[in-house]
């Protein structure tokens, strides 16, 4: 898979994190993008390191989404116990 196909992978994790955590987050859309992205690399790394399961090929494989949702799910909540929930009003 190449580096696009891991970015577009990102995206679409940040969306459906989003969808699974609604709120309003400090970030906006743009830092959820970013925190699918980044999840995405960090739930492939966390995979293969800790479950021994290698990082399939196929685009299309169960197995990676849910890696790449599960860790844009981790640094959703992350970033939301360290920035806090912008609902709150100040």
């Amino acid at each position: 898979m190449g580096i696009v196909s891991w970015l577009v992978l990102g995206l679409i994790a940040g969306i459906i994190a989003k969808v699974l955590l609604p709120g309003r987050d400090p970030g906006g859309i743009v830092g959820t993008t970013l925190i699918g992205i980044v999840g995405s690399f960090l739930g492939g790394w966390l995979s293969t390191k800790f479950l021994h399961r290698p990082i399939p090929k196929d685009f299309g494989e169960p197995s990676m989404w849910i890696a790449s949702v599960a860790g844009a799910l981790v640094l959703l909540i992350a970033y939301r116990l360290l920035f806090g929930n912008s609902r709150e009003r100040r």
